[in-house]
């Protein structure tokens, strides 16, 4: 089973990919973390978890999700990260969540795709994106024929960096810059209430027609992306940069 979450859609593209080619069901996630749901999961073909980095590892939300979540059938697991850049040394920290989940750890898989962490980096144009995601293609297919195979993931080397990235930096990543604080919305808002339908942790109420964010923010980027008018900001950063959302389709 191909478990997937995504904000911008760079996951949900890897994942539909690799479900077509394998022959397995693909699942969203979004709904079962919304609403707290750990309910047993089974599946007969290894999981496939694919998910972007967040500061060099999964994202807290899915962790969290994983580890109250119970999988019977198949004790395999793969994980598929996509990246802007690099996944550090995500993979020593899978591997004790596996252990923890009494799971066979098959390896992680990094894949580059478009930037959409537009809260500290530049985002890419539509053109630019869509080259990111044609050179992506060949690890997909990698990725592909391992899982295909019953085969581990390749072992990547990892330096000093890579462990200082996932370990320290991740550690203060989350209380330091993951909060909803210097989010709002310019007068082209129209009231939609998109960004509260696609807020994963449902942080975000609709109050006299504006958006208003609480304190759970994941920095999935999917408000700030998802909007029709470009009138959410993040402080001053994304002022002028193009929003991403990915728009290649399998």
């Amino acid at each position: 089973m191909i478990l997937y979450f995504s904000g911008t859609g760079n996951s949900e593209y890897a994942a539909k990919r690799i479900g077509k080619a394998v022959g397995d069901e693909v699942v969203s996630l979004f709904e079962k973390i919304r609403k707290n749901d750990f309910s047993e999961m089974h599946a007969q073909r290894p999981w496939v978890f694919v998910v972007p980095t967040y500061a060099w590892r999964i994202p807290h939300i899915v962790r969290k999700w994983i580890e109250n979540t119970a999988f019977t059938g198949n004790h395999d697991m793969y994980f598929v990260m996509t990246c802007g850049g690099s996944i550090g040394n995500a993979g020593r920290y899978l591997k004790k969540l596996c252990t923890k989940k009494k799971m066979n750890y098959k390896g992680c898989m990094g894949i580059t795709m478009p930037e959409n962490y537009i809260a500290l980096f530049a985002t890419p144009t539509k053109e630019e994106a869509l080259q990111i995601i044609e050179r992506a293609e060949p690890v997909i297919d990698q990725t592909i024929r391992c899982i295909k195979n019953g085969d581990a993931f390749p072992q990547t080397e990892v330096s000093f960096q890579d462990n200082m990235n996932s370990g320290i930096v991740n550690d203060l990543f989350y209380p330091i810059i993951v909060h909803a604080k210097k989010f709002y919305v310019a007068s082209e808002c129209i009231s939609c209430g998109k960004c509260a339908n696609v807020c994963p942790l449902d942080n975000i109420r609709i109050q006299q027609g504006r958006p208003v964010w609480g304190t759970a923010c994941t920095h999935c980027m999917a408000c700030i992306s998802h909007c029709p008018t470009e009138a959410i900001e993040y402080g001053t950063h994304s002022q002028g940069l193009p929003r991403y959302i990915c728009e290649k389709k399998v």
